[in-house]
């Protein structure tokens, strides 16, 4: 199965966190032909938008402006931003991931591959990994994220209410603690050294006798977006499901 290494392995691309631009249309500017504006187009647009400003920049002005479009053209294909923005996170993690989840036939190898590329994806694109987290997008790629899931937990002799349950347990983890890293990444790089070095320099000269347990840790105390916690968490479920698994398997028999 993947290495703990392989769970906490960093993405090489990181989005950065930018303001809204406050970009005008160019006089003149060529507009679209409105027969080639499409849902396909529209989504490539709004993701330039997000990776260059944020998701505060994205707006059906700031689309407009984007492809040379009237901004009311945007609501002949989509209701509204929220719908867009389910497009574009369901785009971006088929992007980020879809052509490597691929079942190995190991039900514990399948679920920390999943997991590995979930979180490197919101790390990929930190500045709105809590928007993604937070969404149900209910379409393809989520869709055979929890089919993927579900067929894992199966594997390892859960029934159907138990792999509903840490379904939901296992998608819970994922996304919080990744989302939490991306938050932690977005942070400017010398004030999280400060906070980690603040936090263990003011630990290590408590009085003893009230704080002994985080006198000792100090010097031990791990930087607040170390990957380790989060692979050794995802075992920590892991290793629950296999027991459940081996319970159900032993209540057969």
């Amino acid at each position: 199965m993947p290495t703990q290494d392989r769970a906490a392995k960093e993405p090489s691309e990181t989005v950065a966190r930018r303001s809204p631009s406050k970009r005008k249309p160019t006089p003149g500017r060529t507009r679209i032909p409105r027969d080639t504006l499409n849902k396909s187009v529209i989504i490539e647009a709004g993701i330039a938008i997000v990776e260059r400003d944020g998701l505060d920049g994205l707006t059906f002005q700031a689309l407009g402006d984007e492809l040379g479009s009237h901004a009311t053209s945007v609501y002949r294909h989509f209701r509204d931003k929220d719908e867009l923005l389910l497009e574009i996170i369901d785009t971006l993690r088929a992007r980020s991931y879809s052509a490597e989840v691929v079942s190995s036939g190991n039900w514990r190898a399948d679920l920390v591959l999943l997991a590995t590329h979930v979180r490197e994806h919101y790390l990929r694109y930190a500045p709105f990994a809590h928007d993604m987290s937070v969404r149900s997008t209910h379409r393809p790629r989520e869709f055979v994220n929890v089919e993927f899931t579900l067929a894992a937990l199966s594997q390892a002799g859960l029934t159907t209410e138990q792999a509903v349950l840490y379904l939901r347990v296992i998608g819970n983890y994922i996304r919080a603690m990744s989302s939490f890293e991306a938050a932690m990444s977005c942070l400017d790089v010398n004030l999280r050294a400060k906070d980690y070095i603040e936090m263990k320099s003011g630990s290590m000269v408590l009085d003893p006798q009230e704080f002994p347990h985080l006198v000792e840790a100090a010097p031990l105390l791990l930087m607040f977006d170390d990957p380790q916690p989060f692979a050794v968490g995802l075992n920590a479920i892991l290793d629950a499901v296999e027991r459940l698994g081996e319970s159900n398997g032993a209540a057969e028999a």
